[in-house]
């Protein structure tokens, strides 16, 4: 992976032209920038985007079990529980017997799960203002708008 100025997507004259105009390159580097801004903006305040996500779904959609949270959010159960673990030591969610299924846990939010969601809420949004700052309010539901059409596309093509 390209680090730094890598990142950048045209290095100018030097750059083929061919490449420049390589859609996957520009998404994939953008995505890279994107993500490293997140990722230390989530780690400046002791966090992780997972952190965000799982803490919004409980929010959104109240208790569930760590199935249902890895649906809703897309994290690999295998993370979900590496993330649950750390937000039960931070003590923001509660973990509790189904009542319904004794072998599975619900996970609950607590108040200073709530407290926290609103931490990385500012965060969540000072990080879209600083990667969509160039563009002005039409521009960036245009953005969203090309981008979701593009990934529903791209989500629809066979292997």
């Amino acid at each position: 992976m390209e680090h730094g100025n890598g990142l950048r997507f045209d290095h100018g004259e030097q750059m083929p032209e061919r490449f420049r105009h390589q859609a996957a390159r520009l998404l994939g580097m953008t995505a890279a920038q994107a993500a490293r801004l997140a990722q230390g903006a989530f780690a400046s305040v002791g966090a992780h985007r997972w952190h965000f996500g799982i803490l919004a779904a409980l929010d959104e959609s109240g208790p569930g079990s760590q199935a249902r949270i890895a649906d809703r959010t897309g994290i690999y159960r295998s993370d979900l529980v590496a993330a649950l673990n750390e937000l039960a030591a931070g003590g923001y969610i509660e973990r509790s017997p189904d009542p319904e299924d004794k072998r599975r846990n619900i996970i609950t939010m607590t108040e200073a799960g709530r407290a926290r969601l609103e931490e990385l809420d500012r965060v969540t949004a000072e990080i879209n203002e600083r990667i969509l700052a160039p563009l002005d309010e039409e521009e960036r539901r245009r953005f969203f708008a090309l981008l979701g059409r593009l990934n529903e596309h791209l989500a629809s093509e066979s292997p």
